[in-house]
């Protein structure tokens, strides 16, 4: 195995890294431990909050590399020292629930504090930083309102996770320039990363490495940016790629 020009790869996690019950496979682990072995950083770049599960796989995989969480408003090194964050104001907050509840889909957000659930929403707003807010609707239409009214407003980042979902973030703020918080920390060149997604929120990312893999469950869109597609995440899609890397077959 000849030395890899690599030298960080930035994992997606829901639908990328874990499989449908939500864990990291154990043929996975196996070749993120053999790019750590290589030389290799390995770090998440998610949508997910630093607690529970991304803390739990940055702790189970041992990695050295700060994590890109909530699509990029924050980016926190293993030993959680926050390196960036970047939050949505309260009157933000304000009017996207005018447009959620208007437009009649399901939402969330997501604080310093904890992810909230639209029936637990808090009214006191200004007692939370945000971070993210979302819609869901299992009516398509409805997402492709909310997506074209929030679009007009030319005042927020917007992407998804799922094809009935929109994500939103600060205007700017994206799993690229969180990941490019990270190459500042480490000192490596965006083109020396490898990332790997299937949603809308990891096509920025996929844009700015140097290599940019979808996985085979990606959205349409994703894989037509991205350089190659591997397998599925529940057939070890990253596992796949990353052989491929190691081996210098991409």
């Amino acid at each position: 195995m000849t030395p890899s020009r690599w030298r960080l790869i930035a994992l997606d996690m829901d639908g990328t890294t874990l499989s449908h019950d939500l864990a990291i496979s154990d043929e996975n682990k196996k070749w993120i431990r053999k790019a750590r072995e290589s030389g290799i950083e390995v770090t998440f770049a998610t949508g997910r909050h630093i607690s529970g599960i991304v803390r739990k796989s940055i702790r189970d995989l041992e990695l050295n590399a700060p994590a890109v969480t909530m699509n990029g408003s924050e980016v926190w090194t293993p030993q959680e020292q926050l390196l960036s964050r970047r939050s949505l104001t309260v009157d933000d907050i304000q009017w996207l629930l005018g447009v959620a509840r208007q437009a009649g889909t399901k939402y969330w957000g997501d604080t310093v504090e904890g992810h909230f659930e639209e029936l637990e929403f808090p009214n006191t707003l200004d007692d939370y930083t945000w971070l993210k807010f979302g819609f869901y609707s299992t009516d398509s239409t409805r997402i492709q309102q909310v997506w074209q009214t929030l679009e007009r407003e030319e005042r927020f980042e917007l992407s998804n996770s799922h094809p009935l979902n929109v994500e939103v973030n600060p205007l700017g703020v994206t799993k690229a320039t969180g990941l490019q918080t990270v190459c500042d920390y480490l000192n490596i060149d965006p083109s020396k990363v490898v990332v790997m997604g299937d949603s809308l929120n990891d096509v920025p990312m996929i844009k700015w490495a140097g290599l940019g893999v979808a996985m085979g469950n990606a959205q349409d869109t994703v894989k037509r940016v991205a350089d190659f597609v591997t397998g599925r995440n529940d057939e070890n899609g990253v596992a796949q790629a990353i052989e491929r890397i190691l081996n210098n077959d991409i």
